[in-house]
């Protein structure tokens, strides 16, 4: 196992956190009707976003994050999340946590099991990093906080050696090799069988230094290529044209760690700034996929009503969906109130049977009592916890 593991983990997990995070409260946005006071805006949003991202890459945090350590189970793991995503003005209940855990971890795993290199580890990870500063680019003080962080990542990772990232990776399979969620955008993209199993393509690019299979070379007893002979590889392999860049800012050619959930700016959509062609094929890279829509429209569901409590006295009863829902969850939407002075806090609600609740709650508590175990002070990432509290 390598101690080594746990900053790329971490923050690629919140960076596919932060992202559905992010398009949740755009669409919240979209939604809103703009007539009705206290509703959910985007600065709203950004300062969401600016909490989450203030708090996953302070410098104590970073400085735990980066001490080599070993591997946190997934129960700690899952609380270091919380914790992030309640860094802000939101809060999420359990059943909401559960389904974006889901969601963060099976993306992760697809992207390390299509991972080219074990280097290629560090591309994904930066990939998060980039995508996360566009999305705080407004906030030159988050800016800095990332590029240092991205410093600290080149420093740490790039002198190890390709056996050193192989262990990471192994590492990281071996965390999630049990973890086989069906998750619907994969199952109807074809790439997730029903078993929870990733379907890998026999076709593409090869790794960057690799050559494409089909070729055997001879050689004689002096080490010199005699002949060649070629055999059919079973799939249809291209060379790698370049590596992808590992500094502070570059392409990184790898789209694996990219926001999936991803809107086409309206740069990107004005035809007076590209040709036909590239704009054809900007808007097929670009265009929002709607069946990572419809996952996250499950998602809305769990994570229901948000509570907004603001500093100043306005209207009670504020509603509005949190996605485009069914018309009959009238339970389900944003009310607003006043309560305490000092804060606005959005309390998501995933469940709106209380009976049900209560049923589950029992039924929860009789699985602690039959003796499962709670985590004593000792165990892993009690400092880390530790240092986010002070945060």
């Amino acid at each position: 196992m390598s101690q080594r593991t746990l900053p790329l983990l971490i923050i690629n997990l919140g960076g596919e956190m932060i992202y559905i995070l992010d398009q949740r409260l755009r669409a919240q946005d979209d939604n809103d009707d703009k007539t009705q006071r206290g509703r959910w805006t985007d600065d709203d949003r950004k300062r969401v976003m600016n909490d989450i991202v203030a708090t996953m890459f302070n410098k104590a945090f970073l400085e735990e994050l980066l001490r080599p350590q070993d591997l946190y189970s997934h129960r700690a793991l899952r609380t270091v999340l919380t914790r992030l995503a309640h860094a802000s003005i939101m809060r999420l209940n359990q059943a909401s946590m559960d389904k974006l855990y889901d969601l963060m971890t099976m993306a992760f795993k697809y992207q390390i099991v299509l991972c080219p290199r074990p280097k290629d580890l560090l591309l994904i990870t930066f990939n998060h990093t980039d995508t996360i500063k566009e999305l705080v680019k407004d906030n030159p003080s988050l800016v800095n906080q990332i590029n240092e962080a991205q410093r600290q990542l080149i420093e740490v990772y790039t002198p190890l050696s390709d056996g050193d990232f192989e262990l990471i990776r192994h590492t990281l399979l071996v965390l999630f090799q049990d973890m086989q969620i069906r998750v619907s955008i994969f199952l109807k993209e074809k790439i997730q069988n029903p078993n929870g199993h990733f379907v890998l393509q026999t076709s593409g690019p090869v790794p960057y230094g690799f050559e494409v299979p089909g070729l055997i070379r001879y050689f004689n007893a002096k080490g010199q290529e005699v002949r060649r002979t070629r055999f059919p590889s079973g799939g249809n392999y291209t060379s790698a044209l370049r590596q992808g860049s590992f500094d502070l800012s570059g392409d990184r050619v790898t789209i694996l760690g990219t926001n999936m959930y991803n809107t086409p700016s309206s740069q990107e959509m004005d035809p007076s700034t590209t040709s036909n062609s590239t704009r054809k094929q900007k808007q097929a890279d670009t265009t929002p996929n709607p069946l990572a829509t419809e996952e996250l429209n499950l998602l809305a569901k769990l994570m229901g009503g948000m509570e907004v409590q603001k500093i100043l006295n306005v209207d009670t009863g504020f509603k509005v969906n949190l996605l485009a829902l069914d018309q009959e969850e009238e339970g389900i939407g944003i009310s607003e109130g006043t309560a305490h002075e000092s804060s606005r806090v959005i309390n998501i609600q995933a469940t709106q049977d209380q009976i049900a609740s209560t049923e589950l709650a029992r039924i929860a508590g009789e699985f602690d009592e039959g003796g499962s175990l709670t985590e004593g002070p000792g165990n892993k990432g009690d400092d880390l916890l530790a240092m986010m509290d002070e945060l």
